[in-house]
């Protein structure tokens, strides 16, 4: 167990801002390096400095902020629009005290050696509690290449976990968001496009040859299943969650400043239901919302303006009467794949609308 502050100067590192699974295009980058340019001054600083962390999946448990993130390595691999050097091999939980106190890595909590179906490539992960028990839900490729969603129980929020022997049934792409409604009941949250595999999947069949889509085609939509009792199985076939416009209009591919790319989370807030992810190769986490937890969502703005780096991946969680944002960026490495968490406070404006943070000053 380790125990560290948060770094009070960290000079800021200079990174192109790319998409973490999509190549952007030479303007794209131009702008990015324009904004870049702008604003260099970051609004908070990494939570973590020792390793390397990424995709934070922030909760309380027992008075506590428990941070579950991806950890970030140099495993040599060359760069690609699939991610290939995204090849993360565990995962280790932080808690927090306070939001702006000292963290605890608590080290090792789930070791891909210790996943029997698991081939490669630990990415963003999220966690929760039920039936006296934590749970972690996790992607990873299983041996034939396909990224599949496991589950690992604990009687600790912090770990170790030990890993189901399968993955979870019908389950595939990445990103696993789970969701407890005021009833009890819990949902996951699902999928990534491009790297994430989720263009392969349609009616939850695979097709190994399933393409991105095209400009004008129907944006692919993120997923959604009831969880089990036991918190290890789906209770439902997986369905899509619609995102849709002021008008009710499901977005295309071409509106990639809106629709999904990757990194859902959903949290409630005064009787609404806000579901909130990245657009992947435009930087934004945006979010939508909605009467139900299957949607559909209506999009309402922007919560964070792209970061410095190829990707985004947040979290939304509420600690001591205040709602804070956790995500990621590059500052300290400068590197797309070698990323650090952070958090800042989230504001509401009074119509319930979320206020847009800008990362950098």
């Amino acid at each position: 167990m380790t125990k560290f502050h948060l770094p009070s100067i960290i000079l800021l590192a200079a990174a192109a801002a790319f998409t973490g699974c999509s190549k952007p295009s030479s303007q794209e980058a131009e702008q990015a390096e324009e904004t870049t340019e702008k604003k260099t001054e970051p609004i908070s600083q990494p939570l973590v400095s020792h390793i390397y962390t990424a995709d934070p999946s922030a909760h309380v448990f027992n008075g506590k902020i428990y941070i579950y993130p991806s950890h970030d390595v140099e495993a040599g691999i060359p760069q690609d629009d699939l991610g290939s050097h995204f090849d993360m091999r565990d995962y280790h939980v932080f808690s927090m005290d306070e939001a702006d106190g000292e963290v605890t890595d608590h080290g090792v909590a789930l070791d891909i050696k210790d996943v029997p179906w698991a081939g490669r490539q630990m990415w963003a992960p999220d966690a929760a509690f039920a039936n006296d028990t934590y749970y972690l839900y996790f992607p990873v490729k299983d041996k034939e290449d396909v990224f599949r969603l496991g589950v690992a129980t604990s009687k600790k929020p912090e770990g170790p976990f030990v890993a189901e022997k399968e993955p979870i049934k019908n389950s595939f792409s990445i990103d696993p968001a789970i969701f407890k409604d005021d009833d009890g009941v819990y949902y996951m949250y699902f999928g990534g496009i491009w790297g994430g595999q989720l263009q392969r999947w349609d009616n939850n069949q695979y097709n190994p040859d399933g393409q991105n889509r095209n400009g004008d085609e129907q944006a692919i939509l993120p997923r959604i299943a009831r969880l089990s009792k036991d918190m290890k199985s789906f209770t439902e076939e997986v369905k899509e969650v619609k995102l849709v416009d002021q008008n009710g209009n499901l977005f295309t591919e071409s509106q990639n400043d809106k629709r999904f790319f990757e990194a859902a989370w959903v949290h409630k807030y005064n009787g609404k239901y806000y579901f909130s992810y990245s657009t992947g190769d435009t930087y934004n986490i945006c979010y939508a919302t909605g009467d139900s937890p299957y949607g559909p969502f209506t999009y309402q703005g922007v919560i964070l303006e792209p970061v410095q780096g190829w990707t985004n991946h947040h979290s939304i969680a509420e600690f001591k009467g205040k709602w804070y944002l956790f995500y990621h960026d590059v500052q300290l490495s400068g590197q797309t794949h070698l990323r650090n968490i952070k958090v800042t406070e989230l504001t509401y404006n009074e119509d319930g609308s979320i206020q847009t943070i800008t990362p950098y000053q």
